[in-house]
């Protein structure tokens, strides 16, 4: 049993390694934005968090830091017995609140350089030379008086200095911005962390603005989390919803805002998953909530450059004997047959459609979606986008032959049906021994 386990474990490992890679290939050189409180710190959360951050940093993404320290400067306040006041979430940040946002930030930045400077041997930090870059590259305005309140050094970023970032990204370090920003005259002002994030990603063109939080993602109404949202339907779902939870009504805005102004993709994650980043980055069904400017999944027609993708989707349920086996040769020889089904430009699912124009007749085949994605309708689509492509074909009908998936071919309008109903060239082929079940659906 030790040895089964084992061999699972393994197995499990190379095909969760293998789906990796079309990600790794993807985010090499580019920018991610990681954003998150200064509870990650203070509680503990970061170790885990700079290994992850290593293991970016190994793949080549370029990684910027944007650290809160809302639990540190409270402290601060509490020890010196001073008080805080707040005006719609933002602190008001008078002189003395202004000297314990600088020494709970500066105690911050240092312990998470400190953290990402670990080599430990036999530790996933060992022979990591990570080299971190932080200094004045937010430059700031106040934010002025709001509901009669002077909110005196809270303010806003006015300016990221992304070509100061952009050389210290080139030199393959990782820069770390804290909440805190200066202005041309010499002011210091206390920022908030999603307002530097968001700067930030905009500025240098991210490919990713991360969030880490205490909600695990964007939630419907049934409590259910929701793992994808074009920028149109975040922003509606701002605009309408009131009650949002906290951490939800202060990032989802930022996340609009970054992928309305060029961040290709905005991501709400938990912090209290350990490994959630490389989760959410590196699997196909992810662990929080994705944002995008357009949908994620798409239909369209295949290319010879999808081969390798159908394969990967075709080949489980070839060897489990659901679908007939076809060669890598004869899939590059049919290849316009096929449409395809991606998910953030992955391929989750597969169709064929093999036209008889003599007999108005088309064959649907190789209907195939991956496991993760099932369950979800998914099917139907492919199903679906067949159907009317088989219409502009000026087909009548739609038949498949299978052996194992009757149930869901009759649920989605096939009847059963005899051999001699094929195509006379379909039934010259007809495997006798495999013994194929036919179903038709008039189109």
């Amino acid at each position: 049993m030790a040895i089964q386990n084992a061999k699972f474990k393994t197995q499990h490992f190379v095909n969760w390694f293998r789906a990796a890679a079309p990600y790794i290939h993807a985010f090499g050189g580019r920018t991610f934005v990681i954003a998150f409180g200064g509870e990650v710190v203070s509680e503990g959360e970061f170790v885990e968090l700079a290994h992850d951050v290593n293991l970016l940093n190994a793949l080549d993404v370029r990684v910027i830091l944007v650290h809160g320290a809302r639990p540190q400067i409270e402290a601060e306040l509490q020890e010196r017995g001073a008080s805080t006041q707040y005006v719609d979430g933002l602190r008001v940040t008078d002189a003395d609140a202004l000297a314990c946002v600088k020494e709970a930030a500066g105690s911050v930045r240092v312990e998470i350089e400190a953290l990402l400077s670990m080599g430990l041997p036999n530790s996933p930090m060992a022979g990591a030379d990570i080299r971190v870059a932080s200094g004045n590259f937010v430059t700031a305005k106040p934010l002025g008086v709001r509901n009669g309140v002077d909110l005196q050094h809270t303010g806003a970023v006015r300016k990221i200095d992304a070509i100061a970032i952009q050389r210290r990204l080139d030199q393959n370090e990782i820069v770390l911005l804290s909440p805190i920003g200066y202005s041309p005259t010499g002011e210091v002002f206390n920022l908030t962390v999603e307002d530097v994030a968001t700067h930030a990603a905009i500025a240098l063109k991210a490919e990713k603005l991360i969030f880490l939080m205490d909600a695990p993602g964007v939630t419907d109404a049934k409590g259910k989390l929701v793992k994808d949202l074009t920028t149109q339907q975040a922003a509606k779902l701002v605009k309408a919803s009131r009650d949002l939870p906290s951490d939800i009504a202060f990032f989802l805005p930022c996340a609009v805002r970054a992928c309305q102004s060029g961040v290709t993709r905005a991501h709400l994650i938990s912090r209290h998953v350990d490994g959630a980043i490389l989760q959410e980055l590196f699997t196909m069904s992810g662990i929080g909530t994705m944002i995008s400017p357009a949908p994620v999944e798409s239909m369209r027609q295949a290319s010879v450059e999808d081969v390798g993708g159908i394969l990967s989707l075709i080949e489980p349920l070839e060897e489990q004997g659901v679908l007939v086996r076809r060669s890598r040769e004869l899939l590059e020889m049919e290849i316009e047959c096929f449409s395809i089904l991606e998910h953030d430009g992955i391929a989750i699912g597969c169709a064929a459609l093999y036209p008889f124009a003599q007999d108005k007749a088309g064959e649907l085949a190789c209907v195939a979606v991956h496991p993760d994605y099932r369950d979800a309708g998914r099917g139907a689509l492919l199903l679906n986008y067949v159907e009317e492509a088989a219409r502009k074909k000026k087909l009548k009908r739609l038949f498949v032959l299978t052996t194992q998936t009757a149930h869901w071919f009759v649920e989605h309008g096939f009847a059963e049906a005899g051999v001699d109903t094929l195509p006379k060239q379909k039934q010259a082929l007809y495997n006798y021994q495999r013994k194929s079940k036919v179903f038709i659906k008039k189109l």
